[in-house]
């Protein structure tokens, strides 16, 4: 409809997809964005501005985070990569609609994990205990 007001999709509700991995709710998702390296190039008989190239695309390295559960699928994951099985997998980001529909997808391509963070524990804090696991990665498309 013409004139239709549409609001913007809430941050706060979201899945995310491992290929091959059964993981409860994520807390956090961040740091999932692509740049192109700007190439600057002059010639000396050309104007004194330079002229600007595209170089290498550049993704950067996706943080995720969870409370802890009994799940260990994702620390497995990261502990295979550490004794050299690295183990690159498809990684689905679902932002969902207030009725619970998919409005939103990117698919990320050959992540693998690159850091993985335990919980911090204090004995007089109420917070959840986090976990968390960073992905290095080759590749990000909006797929819906």
């Amino acid at each position: 409809m013409a004139g239709e007001r549409r609001d913007p999709y809430r941050n706060f509700r979201f899945r995310i997809e491992v290929e091959g991995i059964q993981q409860a709710g994520f807390s956090e998702i961040s740091g999932f964005d692509a740049s192109l390296s700007v190439i600057e190039y002059r010639e000396g008989n050309e104007t004194i501005t330079p002229r600007k190239l595209p170089g290498l695309a550049k993704y950067g390295n996706i943080s995720l985070k969870w409370g802890v559960t009994d799940s260990m699928d994702m620390y497995n994951w990261m502990s295979e990569s550490i004794q050299g099985k690295v183990s690159r997998k498809t990684v689905t980001i679902i932002a969902i609609n207030e009725e619970g529909g998919d409005v939103a997808t990117w698919q990320v391509i050959e992540a693998w994990p690159s850091k993985y963070s335990a919980p911090s524990f204090k004995g007089t804090g109420n917070e959840v205990a986090i976990e968390s696991l960073e992905l290095a990665h080759e590749g990000m498309t909006r797929t819906k």
